[in-house]
């Protein structure tokens, strides 16, 4: 086998609770992290070689297709842990929003180890793959395992919880998009920082608990983001935004935003198409 085609599920945060800023510039964090039903896709050739030489393509022109992709990122940690050199080729089918919160660069790069993994007999161990996907970011174990966890450290450390299945619609403005560092660099500008351990009462049973710290930093800056709580107070943010989710409903909103129906909570991760 020398080509595979891969799913890459894109995430929601349910919580997300911010707790401190690590001595490596990171905050520790813990948040209920549940995958669904958007996806990447991603078709992934691999060849021996003399040298590595990595080539993508794919759908999308906001997206670079190079070294600042996290696939080609992955496809370089790749090579130099199985200490290998390899021709490889990924198109990328691209349906998840980007800087959006959802984690699309994220559980593409997860998808480029699994795939990489598939394609040389599963070269490496899954201790191994996660290791490699805790070195390239914080959600990329989430994304390759999928299905709901609890995230703590940074992201990267995963607990299983139960999976409750249910449906939800995403609500994105088309203008403009957040990136992780903006929405914490505002987070760490609040002077009243919430302190209100969500996330265990989540877990606990409380499941109408939705919260995200992020959220609270980055909503007044943003009319579009006041828009959406306003029509949908029962919304939230996942992630660094700007991307809200409605949970058991369709939304409808005029304006400038993309609407995503009739999506849903799915118990799985990565996995071949």
């Amino acid at each position: 086998m020398n080509k595979i085609k891969v799913k890459c599920p894109a995430k929601i945060n349910l919580t997300l609770e911010i707790l401190n800023k690590r001595e490596d510039g990171f905050h520790n964090i813990q948040s209920v992290m549940q995958a669904i039903s958007l996806y990447d896709f991603l078709t992934v050739s691999i060849e021996d070689s003399n040298e590595t030489k990595i080539t993508l393509s794919g759908t999308s022109d906001k997206i670079p297709y190079n070294e600042k992709n996290l696939v080609y990122r992955a496809c370089e940690l790749f090579c130099r842990q199985v200490n290998k050199s390899y021709k490889i080729d990924v198109f990328i089918e691209k349906n998840i929003p980007v800087e959006a919160g959802l984690a699309g660069g994220s559980t593409d790069g997860a998808g480029t180890f699994f795939a990489l993994n598939e394609l040389t007999g599963k070269t490496l161990n899954k201790a191994d793959i996660h290791t490699l996907c805790a070195k390239l970011g914080s959600d990329l174990n989430f994304c390759l395992e999928g299905g709901c966890k609890l995230a703590t450290g940074r992201g990267e450390k995963l607990e299983n919880l139960p999976f409750h299945p249910f449906k939800l619609s995403l609500i994105k403005p088309k203008n403009f998009g957040i990136s992780a560092k903006e929405a914490y660099t505002k987070f760490s500008q609040l002077k009243n920082k919430p302190n209100l351990n969500i996330t265990k009462r989540f877990i606990d049973g409380e499941r109408s608990l939705l919260h995200n710290d992020l959220e609270l930093a980055v909503i007044n800056d943003y009319a579009d983001l006041q828009k959406i709580k306003s029509a949908y107070p029962q919304s939230q943010m996942s992630g660094s935004g700007p991307t809200f989710f409605l949970i058991n409903e369709n939304a409808k909103l005029d304006g400038d935003f993309l609407i995503i129906p009739d999506i849903e909570a799915i118990s799985d991760g990565v996995k071949i198409a």
